[in-house]
């Protein structure tokens, strides 16, 4: 598989997780969590499905500007460590969980630089008319 097939692909199965984890969050744990878990969950899902959607975009500017392909797995690190910390949080309520997000947070800023340094140094072919 092609690697920006690969980022595609992640993001896609990323999204389906996030839409998943989102509609149990909004359905299955409503009764279960207090309000401050489910807002918890709730933007871990709201990163989760953001980030989703930047792996694919990773993919889809890949064959134009390969070296972007780098940011995708700052951002694949950053759905685990951020989303995934306030997920087990939300539900386990350990506190030191929320520790490990501003790792994931800081992998997303990453990911995102690289995207942006790439995009700005690539030579941009000449218009035709």
């Amino acid at each position: 598989m092609k690697r920006e097939r690969l980022f595609i692909t992640l993001g896609a199965i990323n999204a389906f997780i996030a839409i998943g984890l989102g509609a149990f969050g909004a359905h299955g744990l409503k009764t279960i969590l207090s309000e401050s878990a489910l807002q918890t969950w709730q933007t871990a899902v709201d990163y989760h499905g953001f980030h989703a959607l930047g792996l694919i975009l990773i993919g889809i500017l890949a064959p134009t500007i390969p070296a972007v392909l780098r940011s995708g797995w700052w951002m694949v690190t950053g759905i685990i460590l951020f989303s995934g910390s306030l997920y087990l949080l939300s539900l386990t309520d350990i506190k030191i969980l929320g520790a490990i997000t501003p790792f994931g947070g800081g992998c997303f800023l990453i990911s995102w630089m690289i995207v942006a340094w790439y995009s700005f140094k690539v030579d941009q072919p000449p218009k035709t008319l």
